[in-house]
């Protein structure tokens, strides 16, 4: 099994209809850099890249004309397209995943948990999400259910970034009212700014959100996320834990969690102070699949524990209990 260095990065990106996705592929396929990135069209009907940027074919991998990118156009299941790019003899350097419009992230996402082959030899980077500023108020506010405001909040409420896109189209205070909703939805994701979806590669790739590398896991005071407008469709805890906790009594405690909630809960975010360990512990979930990775040592930072939730339905005081019971030195809690 190759190590975490050597596994493959992917990033999921989504975002509702015409917010701007194909424009930043687009950018990301024909910009000046050093990477090789396949990028895989994750939906069926059209394809929505630039016809000069993808051949005819239910399948094709091309050579892009700056040497660096190669897209492919996938029409079939996901792991079957990864599983033939790691066949071919070229490697490439990460992968770019662009679900349609309307799609839920989350089937995308847990491909990378569940899948073993998958797993071994790539690894989730992060999701983002791009927003449009002009319309995503309307849009969040179109119904719950199967609405449009459910995809686009579920769609916020999944990214560890988000690219608040269409600036130039609305005043400040609109864009800021936007970002002030999107914070309603998550409070923990980077949000970034943009024109035309122009941003900095290195913006959107390589963000390290499932592997502790993230500006999150530098900075433990990031994921507070309790000071924040939150939407009404959807709920945002934050919990804080000042002491040690044990590693495997979190483990259970979130797997009995996510068996019995994983519907409800979309993402959970963490960052863990284990007992006895130097290093910040990265805990991700995405509904019912979770890992808790190794990250950078904590050094002169105040040690603690922060897990922060997002989902349907949650309660704050049982959630707070759940944590305070992992505690170091308290045992492992029984799954009920």
């Amino acid at each position: 099994m190759p190590s975490d260095s050597a596994k493959i990065p992917v990033t999921v990106l989504t975002g509702f209809l015409g917010s701007g996705k194909t424009t930043l592929v687009n950018r990301i396929l024909t910009a000046d850099h050093e990477h090789r990135i396949a990028v895989i069209e994750n939906e069926f009907g059209d394809i929505p890249i630039d016809d000069a940027l993808v051949l005819s074919g239910d399948e094709e991998i091309i050579e892009m004309s700056n040497g660096c990118c190669l897209c492919c156009t996938a029409r079939t299941d996901l792991i079957d397209i990864l599983r033939r790019l790691l066949e071919r003899q070229d490697r490439f350097d990460r992968i770019l995943i662009e679900t349609s419009g309307m799609a839920d992230p989350n089937p995308v996402a847990q491909t990378f948990f569940v899948d073993e082959e998958v797993a071994a030899n790539f690894e989730l980077d992060g999701i983002v999400t791009m927003v449009d500023a002009l319309h995503a108020e309307a849009h969040l506010e179109e119904g719950s259910g199967d609405g449009v405001g459910s995809h686009v909040a579920d769609q916020i409420a999944f990214a560890d970034r988000i690219v608040l896109n269409k600036t130039d189209l609305v005043g400040p205070a609109q864009a800021d009212a936007v970002e002030e909703r999107i914070r309603g939805l998550n409070a923990t994701a980077d949000i970034i700014r943009s024109r035309y979806a122009d941003v900095d590669v290195a913006d959107v790739l390589g963000i390290g959100s499932f592997s502790g590398a993230s500006r999150s896991a530098e900075d433990p005071d990031r994921m507070d996320g309790g000071a924040h407008l939150h939407d009404p469709t959807l709920d945002s805890v934050a919990l804080d834990l000042g002491g040690d906790v044990d590693r495997a009594a979190v483990e259970s405690w979130v797997a009995a969690l996510l068996r019995d909630r994983g519907e409800d809960v979309y993402r959970i975010k963490g960052l863990l102070s284990v007992g006895g360990d130097p290093r910040r512990f990265v805990l991700q979930g995405v509904h019912s699949m979770f890992e808790i990775t190794p990250g950078t040592p904590w050094g002169g930072d105040r040690r603690s524990t922060r897990v922060v939730l997002i989902g349907r339905n949650l309660d704050r005081e049982e959630l707070d209990r759940g944590l305070r019971s992992c505690t170091a030195g308290a045992g492992v809690p029984v799954p009920r």
